[in-house]
């Protein structure tokens, strides 16, 4: 069977909203949700979350963090993750070396979180201000966040929760004396990615591998290398001039992949619609996340979310809250909302699902 863009859309949206299930199986099976702190209506990582978790509640992901197989970290972009991916993130060497001053601090920095276990970035600002270093914080807890940020990246610390949506950090467990060589673990992280963002065209896959790869020279090469390890065994494609690759003992043209007549608010970090290069290829229109830029600049809107009917991407929505109740404002790409039978009720039951997801 000849491979078509239509395959490519039922199968990219079939295989990311699988069928709802329990909270860490769909962290599970996805690998990595990707966070972020604005909320409209809700945190991208929820919003994330809700079409792939029964029953799932705005917030609750950050409600049983603490009681989950899950850490924050960088992985692609800034998220969650499991445990085993986080081990391998840990091993990343930074870009930036510390001065010796700042790897003095950072040693104070452990020792105080080793005594006091979990805590603040304005608690470490406030009590190691008082010592020693003094000089280096001023009492300042911007200095303090941005070292924590610091030891974070680099594995010393683990976010250990949050409070009013600021990061609570301990310390992170130690790595093993003698870890395995990298190259299995970063083929892994490389099919994590492919099995996330599939299909992937050939371009966006190395983006992804190159925002993997942020790191020292080292680093950087071996996830090169390992890219090219996994790519050498994907099964690839070539349609319209575009190079396609997807995880192996998968057809994107089989019939497995079947999509519900259904409609979805989607959030700009939703891994059906993230890659804006593939949005464009698989829907035909230019879509944009313009939460960043100056409102005259703004042609979606502050939190434009995609509107995925079936395996169609049909527009966008702009969602708030206004006095108690969610409110929507709709845009077509056609100018126009489907004619089609169910649209309607569809677009009743997913405002419905919203107002249940957001307990309203």
């Amino acid at each position: 069977m000849t491979l078509t863009l239509s395959h490519l859309r039922r199968y990219a949206v079939a295989r990311s909203l699988f069928k709802p299930t329990s909270l860490l199986r769909a962290l599970d099976t996805l690998g990595f949700v990707q966070a972020d702190p604005i909320r409209a209506p809700a945190r991208a990582q929820d919003l994330t979350l809700r079409h792939r978790v029964s029953g799932y509640r705005a917030g609750e992901l950050q409600q049983r963090y603490r009681q989950l197989p899950l850490e924050e970290a960088f992985f692609v972009n800034y998220g969650f993750v499991p445990r085993p991916v986080h081990a391998v993130l840990q091993r990343r060497e930074p870009r930036t070396l510390w001065s010796p001053q700042q790897q003095a601090l950072a040693q104070d920095v452990l020792a105080y979180v080793a005594e006091h276990g979990v805590v603040h970035p304005r608690q470490v600002a406030a009590d190691l201000a008082q010592g020693k270093v003094r000089t280096w914080f001023g009492g300042s807890a911007h200095a303090s966040t941005q070292l924590l940020d610091g030891m974070h990246y680099r594995g010393l610390l683990r976010v250990a929760g949050r409070e009013g949506g600021t990061r609570l950090y301990a310390l992170a467990p130690p790595l093993p004396h003698d870890p395995p060589a990298l190259e299995t673990p970063l083929e892994e992280l490389v099919r994590l990615i492919v099995a996330l963002y599939a299909p992937l065209p050939l371009a966006s896959f190395n983006q992804l591998v190159g925002y993997l790869g942020q790191g020292a020279a080292p680093w950087k090469a071996a996830c090169r290398a390992a890219a090219q390890r996994v790519l050498a065994q994907l099964p690839q494609a070539r349609l319209d001039g575009v190079s396609w690759c997807w995880p192996a003992g998968e057809d994107p043209a089989s019939r497995r992949w079947q999509v519900q007549p259904r409609l979805r608010l989607l959030t700009p970090f939703d891994p059906v619609v993230w890659d804006r290069r593939r949005f464009e290829l698989l829907w035909g229109w230019r879509y944009r996340f313009e939460a960043y830029l100056p409102a005259l600049q703004r042609q979606l809107g502050y939190y434009a979310m995609p509107l995925l009917w079936a395996d169609q991407v049909i527009g966008w929505g702009n969602l708030s809250l206004q006095a108690g109740q969610l409110q929507a404002q709709l845009h077509y790409v056609a100018g126009h909302p489907p004619a089609d039978a169910g649209y309607a009720a569809a677009l009743e039951a997913e405002l419905a699902a919203l107002d249940h997801f957001l307990d309203l």
